[in-house]
Protein backbone atom coordinates (compact mmCIF):
# COMPACT_ATOMS: atom_id res chain seq x y z
CA UNK A 1 0.00 0.00 0.00
CA UNK A 2 2.45 2.28 0.93
CA UNK A 3 4.52 1.68 -2.33
CA UNK A 4 1.37 2.32 -4.12
CA UNK A 5 0.75 5.70 -2.04
CA UNK A 6 4.28 6.76 -3.06
CA UNK A 7 3.55 5.94 -7.03
CA UNK A 8 0.53 8.06 -7.27
CA UNK A 9 2.39 11.18 -5.17
CA UNK A 10 4.95 10.79 -7.40
CA UNK A 11 2.86 10.74 -10.42
CA UNK A 12 0.62 13.95 -9.02
CA UNK A 13 3.64 15.83 -8.89
CA UNK A 14 5.39 14.84 -11.83
CA UNK A 15 2.11 16.12 -13.83
CA UNK A 16 2.49 19.51 -12.01
CA UNK A 17 6.18 19.85 -12.62
CA UNK A 18 6.68 18.44 -16.07
CA UNK A 19 4.59 20.62 -17.73
CA UNK A 20 5.58 23.80 -20.22
CA UNK A 21 3.64 26.13 -18.01
CA UNK A 22 5.44 25.17 -14.70
CA UNK A 23 8.79 25.99 -16.48
CA UNK A 24 7.93 29.42 -18.14
CA UNK A 25 6.11 30.21 -15.12
CA UNK A 26 9.22 29.67 -13.30
CA UNK A 27 11.52 31.36 -15.51
CA UNK A 28 9.46 34.59 -15.63
CA UNK A 29 8.75 34.37 -11.62
CA UNK A 30 12.84 34.58 -11.62
CA UNK A 31 13.50 37.06 -14.27
CA UNK A 32 10.81 39.18 -12.54
CA UNK A 33 12.28 38.63 -9.35
CA UNK A 34 15.74 39.38 -10.30
CA UNK A 35 14.77 42.26 -12.29
CA UNK A 36 12.91 43.97 -9.47
CA UNK A 37 16.26 43.53 -7.49
CA UNK A 38 18.07 45.35 -10.28
CA UNK A 39 16.00 47.92 -11.53
CA UNK A 40 18.56 50.62 -11.26
CA UNK A 41 20.68 48.63 -13.17
CA UNK A 42 18.82 47.52 -16.47
CA UNK A 43 17.49 51.38 -16.16
CA UNK A 44 20.67 52.76 -16.85
CA UNK A 45 21.93 49.88 -19.37
CA UNK A 46 18.84 50.78 -21.65
CA UNK A 47 19.85 54.64 -21.22
CA UNK A 48 18.15 55.72 -18.31
CA UNK A 49 19.32 57.87 -15.64
CA UNK A 50 17.56 56.35 -12.46
CA UNK A 51 21.08 56.68 -10.42
CA UNK A 52 22.03 60.08 -11.76
CA UNK A 53 21.20 62.85 -9.05
CA UNK A 54 18.88 65.58 -9.22
CA UNK A 55 20.75 68.77 -10.86
CA UNK A 56 18.75 71.87 -8.99
CA UNK A 57 19.94 75.46 -10.33
CA UNK A 58 19.28 78.45 -8.47
CA UNK A 59 18.94 81.88 -9.64
CA UNK A 60 20.13 83.53 -6.80
CA UNK A 61 18.72 87.48 -7.43
CA UNK A 62 18.88 87.96 -3.74
CA UNK A 63 23.03 87.45 -4.08
CA UNK A 64 22.36 86.22 -0.42
CA UNK A 65 20.60 82.76 -0.22
CA UNK A 66 22.44 80.64 -2.33
CA UNK A 67 25.08 78.90 0.21
CA UNK A 68 22.12 79.37 2.24
CA UNK A 69 19.91 77.06 0.42
CA UNK A 70 22.53 74.54 -0.73
CA UNK A 71 23.47 73.86 2.72
CA UNK A 72 19.93 73.10 3.51
CA UNK A 73 18.72 71.02 0.66
CA UNK A 74 22.29 68.82 1.13
CA UNK A 75 20.53 69.06 4.76
CA UNK A 76 17.21 67.42 3.61
CA UNK A 77 19.19 64.83 1.22
CA UNK A 78 21.19 63.64 4.45
CA UNK A 79 18.39 63.51 6.77
CA UNK A 80 15.88 61.60 4.75
CA UNK A 81 18.13 59.25 2.58
CA UNK A 82 21.26 58.99 4.47
CA UNK A 83 24.71 60.15 4.80
CA UNK A 84 25.97 58.74 1.85
CA UNK A 85 23.31 60.38 -0.83
CA UNK A 86 23.72 62.32 -3.41
CA UNK A 87 20.33 62.57 -4.80
CA UNK A 88 20.38 66.26 -5.41
CA UNK A 89 23.32 68.39 -7.08
CA UNK A 90 22.96 72.42 -6.29
CA UNK A 91 24.38 74.50 -8.86
CA UNK A 92 24.54 77.98 -9.64
CA UNK A 93 22.41 79.09 -12.64
CA UNK A 94 25.39 80.37 -14.66
CA UNK A 95 24.67 79.76 -18.59
CA UNK A 96 23.45 81.74 -21.14
CA UNK A 97 20.14 82.26 -21.57
CA UNK A 98 17.00 81.76 -20.33
CA UNK A 99 16.26 79.76 -17.31
CA UNK A 100 12.84 78.22 -18.74
CA UNK A 101 15.03 77.08 -21.86
CA UNK A 102 17.87 75.41 -20.01
CA UNK A 103 15.79 72.97 -18.15
CA UNK A 104 12.99 72.87 -20.55
CA UNK A 105 13.22 68.70 -21.67
CA UNK A 106 14.94 67.73 -18.84
CA UNK A 107 13.27 65.47 -16.41
CA UNK A 108 16.16 65.85 -13.66
CA UNK A 109 16.90 69.73 -14.06
CA UNK A 110 14.51 71.97 -11.07
CA UNK A 111 14.95 74.96 -10.99
CA UNK A 112 14.78 78.20 -8.00
CA UNK A 113 14.53 82.09 -8.64
CA UNK A 114 14.73 83.89 -6.07
CA UNK A 115 14.18 87.16 -5.36
CA UNK A 116 13.85 89.76 -2.60
CA UNK A 117 10.61 90.49 -1.43
CA UNK A 118 10.09 93.21 1.29
CA UNK A 119 6.92 91.32 3.27
CA UNK A 120 7.54 87.55 2.41
CA UNK A 121 11.81 88.18 3.00
CA UNK A 122 11.38 85.94 -0.76
CA UNK A 123 9.65 85.14 -3.53
CA UNK A 124 10.25 81.89 -4.60
CA UNK A 125 9.64 79.95 -8.13
CA UNK A 126 10.08 76.42 -8.48
CA UNK A 127 10.52 75.26 -12.30
CA UNK A 128 10.11 71.89 -13.67
CA UNK A 129 9.57 70.40 -16.83
CA UNK A 130 6.85 68.36 -15.75
CA UNK A 131 5.47 66.81 -12.60
CA UNK A 132 7.78 66.66 -9.48
CA UNK A 133 7.83 63.51 -7.22
CA UNK A 134 5.89 64.51 -3.74
CA UNK A 135 9.00 63.41 -1.69
CA UNK A 136 11.21 65.88 -3.63
CA UNK A 137 8.59 68.48 -3.82
CA UNK A 138 8.07 68.39 0.40
CA UNK A 139 11.83 68.18 0.90
CA UNK A 140 12.96 71.42 -1.18
CA UNK A 141 9.87 73.00 0.36
CA UNK A 142 10.91 72.15 3.59
CA UNK A 143 15.11 73.91 2.63
CA UNK A 144 13.59 76.69 1.20
CA UNK A 145 11.37 77.59 4.28
CA UNK A 146 14.33 77.00 6.17
CA UNK A 147 16.46 79.23 4.09
CA UNK A 148 13.92 82.05 4.75
CA UNK A 149 14.15 81.65 8.31
CA UNK A 150 17.70 81.98 8.48
CA UNK A 151 17.36 85.36 5.93
CA UNK A 152 14.75 86.62 8.11
CA UNK A 153 15.87 86.45 11.39
CA UNK A 154 19.48 87.21 10.17
CA UNK A 155 18.05 90.68 8.74
CA UNK A 156 16.58 91.63 12.11
CA UNK A 157 20.03 92.06 13.53
CA UNK A 158 19.49 88.54 15.65
CA UNK A 159 23.11 86.80 16.49
CA UNK A 160 24.05 83.92 14.05
CA UNK A 161 24.18 81.26 16.89
CA UNK A 162 20.29 82.62 17.71
CA UNK A 163 19.35 81.84 14.00
CA UNK A 164 21.35 78.51 14.14
CA UNK A 165 18.97 77.72 17.43
CA UNK A 166 15.54 78.96 15.61
CA UNK A 167 16.33 76.84 12.54
CA UNK A 168 18.09 73.94 13.97
CA UNK A 169 16.94 71.00 14.23
CA UNK A 170 15.95 69.12 17.51
CA UNK A 171 17.46 66.33 18.89
CA UNK A 172 14.86 64.09 20.68
CA UNK A 173 15.51 61.80 23.07
CA UNK A 174 13.59 58.51 23.27
CA UNK A 175 12.74 57.16 26.47
CA UNK A 176 10.13 54.08 26.89
CA UNK A 177 8.93 53.22 30.50
CA UNK A 178 8.19 49.19 29.77
CA UNK A 179 11.93 48.27 30.32
CA UNK A 180 11.51 45.13 28.22
CA UNK A 181 11.05 47.02 24.75
CA UNK A 182 14.34 49.27 23.31
CA UNK A 183 14.27 52.13 21.87
CA UNK A 184 16.46 50.94 19.13
CA UNK A 185 13.67 48.28 18.00
CA UNK A 186 11.05 51.02 17.83
CA UNK A 187 11.68 52.03 13.78
CA UNK A 188 12.15 48.42 13.02
CA UNK A 189 8.81 47.18 14.54
CA UNK A 190 7.22 50.17 12.42
CA UNK A 191 9.06 49.39 9.68
CA UNK A 192 7.82 45.55 9.70
CA UNK A 193 4.08 46.47 10.12
CA UNK A 194 4.63 47.26 6.19
CA UNK A 195 6.57 44.69 5.16
CA UNK A 196 5.40 41.56 6.93
CA UNK A 197 2.27 41.92 4.60
CA UNK A 198 3.97 41.80 1.78
CA UNK A 199 6.12 38.95 3.31
CA UNK A 200 3.07 36.79 3.24
CA UNK A 201 1.87 37.31 0.19
CA UNK A 202 3.46 34.70 -1.16
CA UNK A 203 1.79 32.39 1.25
CA UNK A 204 -1.39 33.59 0.28
CA UNK A 205 -0.90 32.83 -3.42
CA UNK A 206 0.64 29.79 -2.74
CA UNK A 207 -2.45 28.69 -1.08
CA UNK A 208 -4.15 29.61 -3.77
CA UNK A 209 -2.53 27.46 -6.10
CA UNK A 210 -2.81 24.71 -4.48
CA UNK A 211 -6.62 24.90 -3.60
CA UNK A 212 -7.36 25.08 -7.39
CA UNK A 213 -4.79 22.46 -8.69
CA UNK A 214 -6.21 20.04 -6.23
CA UNK A 215 -9.62 20.66 -7.19
CA UNK A 216 -8.86 20.23 -11.18
CA UNK A 217 -7.24 17.54 -10.64
CA UNK A 218 -9.92 14.98 -8.78
CA UNK A 219 -12.45 16.65 -11.32
CA UNK A 220 -10.33 15.73 -13.84
CA UNK A 221 -10.17 12.17 -13.39
CA UNK A 222 -13.48 12.08 -12.57
CA UNK A 223 -14.29 13.47 -15.83
CA UNK A 224 -12.24 11.34 -18.10
CA UNK A 225 -13.55 8.38 -15.59
CA UNK A 226 -10.34 7.40 -14.70
CA UNK A 227 -10.74 7.74 -10.85
CA UNK A 228 -12.62 4.25 -11.58
CA UNK A 229 -9.72 2.80 -12.71
CA UNK A 230 -7.48 4.26 -9.70
CA UNK A 231 -10.29 3.25 -7.53
CA UNK A 232 -10.23 -0.46 -8.24
CA UNK A 233 -6.24 -0.95 -6.97
CA UNK A 234 -6.66 1.41 -4.66
CA UNK A 235 -8.43 2.52 -1.43
CA UNK A 236 -9.96 6.15 -1.09
CA UNK A 237 -7.86 7.10 1.80
CA UNK A 238 -4.75 6.44 -0.45
CA UNK A 239 -5.69 8.48 -2.99
CA UNK A 240 -6.65 10.81 -0.98
CA UNK A 241 -3.36 11.28 0.74
CA UNK A 242 -1.43 11.02 -2.77
CA UNK A 243 -3.37 14.64 -3.47
CA UNK A 244 -2.31 16.09 -0.49
CA UNK A 245 0.48 14.89 -0.31
CA UNK A 246 1.34 16.25 -3.94
CA UNK A 247 0.32 18.96 -3.52
CA UNK A 248 1.89 20.16 -0.03
CA UNK A 249 4.72 19.01 -1.73
CA UNK A 250 4.48 21.53 -4.71
CA UNK A 251 3.52 24.56 -3.50
CA UNK A 252 6.74 23.98 -0.72
CA UNK A 253 8.73 23.48 -4.22
CA UNK A 254 7.67 26.40 -5.18
CA UNK A 255 7.87 28.47 -1.89
CA UNK A 256 11.78 27.31 -2.07
CA UNK A 257 12.18 28.17 -5.70
CA UNK A 258 10.48 31.89 -4.62
CA UNK A 259 13.63 32.23 -2.03
CA UNK A 260 16.71 31.08 -4.13
CA UNK A 261 14.89 33.63 -6.88
CA UNK A 262 15.00 36.64 -4.27
CA UNK A 263 18.42 35.46 -2.88
CA UNK A 264 20.07 35.10 -6.69
CA UNK A 265 18.51 39.12 -6.79
CA UNK A 266 20.50 40.24 -3.68
CA UNK A 267 23.24 38.22 -5.19
CA UNK A 268 23.04 39.89 -8.87
CA UNK A 269 22.78 43.06 -6.93
CA UNK A 270 25.36 42.81 -5.44
CA UNK A 271 27.60 42.35 -8.24
CA UNK A 272 26.66 45.42 -10.24
CA UNK A 273 26.61 47.42 -6.84
CA UNK A 274 30.69 46.98 -6.71
CA UNK A 275 31.16 47.69 -3.28
CA UNK A 276 27.45 48.82 -1.96
CA UNK A 277 24.41 46.12 -1.91
CA UNK A 278 21.96 49.25 -2.00
CA UNK A 279 22.71 52.11 -4.19
CA UNK A 280 20.77 54.62 -5.77
CA UNK A 281 16.94 54.60 -5.38
CA UNK A 282 17.15 51.93 -3.10
CA UNK A 283 19.19 53.20 -0.25
CA UNK A 284 16.07 54.44 1.68
CA UNK A 285 15.44 50.41 0.99
CA UNK A 286 18.95 49.51 2.27
CA UNK A 287 18.27 51.80 5.23
CA UNK A 288 15.43 49.96 6.42
CA UNK A 289 16.65 46.37 5.92
CA UNK A 290 19.85 47.85 8.09
CA UNK A 291 18.03 48.58 10.70
CA UNK A 292 15.96 45.64 10.75
CA UNK A 293 19.20 43.89 11.27
CA UNK A 294 21.12 46.00 13.95
CA UNK A 295 18.38 45.81 15.96
CA UNK A 296 17.50 43.36 18.69
CA UNK A 297 14.32 42.63 16.14
CA UNK A 298 16.77 40.21 14.45
CA UNK A 299 17.01 37.96 17.35
CA UNK A 300 13.76 37.75 17.16
CA UNK A 301 13.29 35.99 13.82
CA UNK A 302 15.03 33.24 14.81
CA UNK A 303 11.81 31.94 16.57
CA UNK A 304 9.48 34.06 14.55
CA UNK A 305 10.38 32.53 11.29
CA UNK A 306 10.45 28.84 12.59
CA UNK A 307 7.18 28.94 14.12
CA UNK A 308 5.49 31.22 10.88
CA UNK A 309 7.02 28.36 8.45
CA UNK A 310 5.23 25.57 11.00
CA UNK A 311 2.08 27.45 10.90
CA UNK A 312 2.23 27.62 6.79
CA UNK A 313 2.71 24.24 6.74
CA UNK A 314 -0.28 22.57 8.81
CA UNK A 315 -2.70 25.59 6.96
CA UNK A 316 -1.23 24.14 3.68
CA UNK A 317 -2.70 20.81 4.40
CA UNK A 318 -5.53 22.02 6.00
CA UNK A 319 -6.82 23.85 2.81
CA UNK A 320 -5.74 20.52 0.88
CA UNK A 321 -7.25 18.87 2.46
CA UNK A 322 -10.62 21.08 2.59
CA UNK A 323 -10.04 21.47 -1.51
CA UNK A 324 -9.50 17.52 -1.94
CA UNK A 325 -13.07 17.09 0.34
CA UNK A 326 -15.08 19.69 -1.83
CA UNK A 327 -13.56 18.31 -5.56
CA UNK A 328 -14.65 14.90 -4.90
CA UNK A 329 -18.50 15.99 -4.20
CA UNK A 330 -18.17 17.71 -7.90
CA UNK A 331 -18.92 16.63 -10.74
CA UNK A 332 -16.81 19.43 -13.29
CA UNK A 333 -14.58 22.05 -12.34
CA UNK A 334 -17.66 24.75 -12.68
CA UNK A 335 -19.05 23.31 -9.49
CA UNK A 336 -15.83 23.14 -7.81
CA UNK A 337 -15.20 26.45 -8.57
CA UNK A 338 -18.39 27.50 -6.79
CA UNK A 339 -17.69 25.16 -3.64
CA UNK A 340 -14.35 27.21 -3.40
CA UNK A 341 -15.69 30.86 -3.28
CA UNK A 342 -15.97 30.51 0.63
CA UNK A 343 -12.39 29.49 1.20
CA UNK A 344 -11.29 32.32 -0.96
CA UNK A 345 -13.33 34.74 1.22
CA UNK A 346 -11.96 33.10 4.19
CA UNK A 347 -8.20 33.38 2.57
CA UNK A 348 -8.80 37.37 1.45
CA UNK A 349 -10.25 38.00 5.33
CA UNK A 350 -7.26 36.77 6.88
CA UNK A 351 -5.01 38.58 4.65
CA UNK A 352 -6.56 41.91 4.94
CA UNK A 353 -6.87 41.07 8.74
CA UNK A 354 -3.11 41.37 9.02
CA UNK A 355 -2.55 43.75 6.50
CA UNK A 356 -4.93 46.21 9.15
CA UNK A 357 -3.42 44.14 11.79
CA UNK A 358 -1.52 47.28 14.12
CA UNK A 359 -4.80 49.12 13.68
CA UNK A 360 -6.61 46.70 15.75
CA UNK A 361 -4.21 47.09 18.82
CA UNK A 362 -5.57 45.54 21.93
CA UNK A 363 -8.41 44.86 20.74
CA UNK A 364 -9.83 41.06 22.30
CA UNK A 365 -11.45 39.98 18.87
CA UNK A 366 -8.09 39.96 16.87
CA UNK A 367 -6.42 37.87 19.39
CA UNK A 368 -9.26 35.62 19.36
CA UNK A 369 -8.89 35.39 15.15
CA UNK A 370 -5.19 34.74 15.48
CA UNK A 371 -6.68 31.09 17.05
CA UNK A 372 -8.76 30.41 14.15
CA UNK A 373 -7.71 27.48 11.42
CA UNK A 374 -6.96 28.90 7.89
CA UNK A 375 -6.53 32.27 8.86
CA UNK A 376 -4.08 31.89 11.39
CA UNK A 377 -1.13 31.59 9.33
CA UNK A 378 -1.74 34.67 8.09
CA UNK A 379 -2.84 36.76 11.08
CA UNK A 380 -0.61 35.23 13.74
CA UNK A 381 2.48 36.00 12.66
CA UNK A 382 1.90 39.29 11.26
CA UNK A 383 0.62 40.06 14.71
CA UNK A 384 3.84 38.19 17.10
CA UNK A 385 6.10 40.18 14.90
CA UNK A 386 4.09 43.95 16.06
CA UNK A 387 3.78 42.53 19.78
CA UNK A 388 -0.05 41.93 20.15
CA UNK A 389 0.75 38.46 20.30
CA UNK A 390 3.36 36.08 22.02
CA UNK A 391 4.66 32.92 21.29
CA UNK A 392 2.59 30.65 23.43
CA UNK A 393 -0.39 32.41 21.33
CA UNK A 394 1.51 31.34 18.00
CA UNK A 395 2.02 27.55 19.32
CA UNK A 396 -1.69 27.76 20.59
CA UNK A 397 -2.92 28.80 17.05
CA UNK A 398 -0.64 25.73 15.84
CA UNK A 399 -2.29 23.18 18.45
CA UNK A 400 -5.32 23.91 17.33
CA UNK A 401 -4.88 24.21 13.19
CA UNK A 402 -3.67 20.26 13.76
CA UNK A 403 -6.59 19.56 15.68
CA UNK A 404 -8.51 20.67 12.99
CA UNK A 405 -6.42 18.89 10.27
CA UNK A 406 -7.66 15.49 12.32
CA UNK A 407 -11.00 16.80 11.72
CA UNK A 408 -10.77 17.25 8.43
CA UNK A 409 -9.12 13.96 8.38
CA UNK A 410 -11.49 12.03 10.34
CA UNK A 411 -14.54 13.48 8.62
CA UNK A 412 -13.77 14.28 5.15
CA UNK A 413 -12.26 10.70 4.68
CA UNK A 414 -15.86 9.77 4.87
CA UNK A 415 -17.12 12.03 2.50
CA UNK A 416 -14.53 11.93 -0.08
CA UNK A 417 -15.54 7.33 0.03
CA UNK A 418 -18.39 8.52 -1.24
CA UNK A 419 -17.87 11.23 -3.81
CA UNK A 420 -15.39 10.16 -5.83
CA UNK A 421 -17.56 7.76 -7.24
CA UNK A 422 -20.83 9.50 -6.92
CA UNK A 423 -21.10 11.55 -10.31
CA UNK A 424 -24.26 13.38 -9.41
CA UNK A 425 -24.28 16.77 -9.53
CA UNK A 426 -27.49 17.42 -7.45
CA UNK A 427 -27.86 18.35 -3.93
CA UNK A 428 -24.08 18.61 -3.30
CA UNK A 429 -24.26 19.53 0.37
CA UNK A 430 -27.08 17.11 0.53
CA UNK A 431 -24.41 14.46 -0.67
CA UNK A 432 -21.55 15.93 2.18
CA UNK A 433 -24.39 15.60 4.83
CA UNK A 434 -25.54 12.06 4.00
CA UNK A 435 -22.15 10.84 3.60
CA UNK A 436 -20.79 12.29 7.07
CA UNK A 437 -23.92 10.25 8.34
CA UNK A 438 -22.53 6.96 7.09
CA UNK A 439 -20.45 4.83 8.98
Amino acid sequence: MRNKLFFLTGMSLKRKIKTKWFVLANILLCLGIVGLFNISSIIKFFGGDFDEPIQIYIVDETNKSYDILKEQIHAMDIGYYGEDSNTYEVLPYAEEGEITDFIRGESKKYAFVLKNDKEKVLDVTLMSDGYMDTVDYQLLATAINNTKTMIATSESSIPLEEVNKIVGQVDIKREILDESKKTEDENAGMIMKTVFPMVILPFFMLTIFLVQMIGAEVNDEKTTRGMEIIISNVSPKTHFTSKVLAGNLFVLLQGGLLIVYVLIGFIVKNLLSSNHLFTGIDTVIGGTVSKVFESSFASQLTYIIPLSLILMIVTFIAYSLLAGILASITTNTEDFQQLQTPIMIILLVGYYLAVMASTFKGALFIRILSYIPLISAILSPSLLVIGQIGVIDVIVSILISIFFDYLLIHFGLKIYKVGILNYSSEGLWKKMFKALKQK
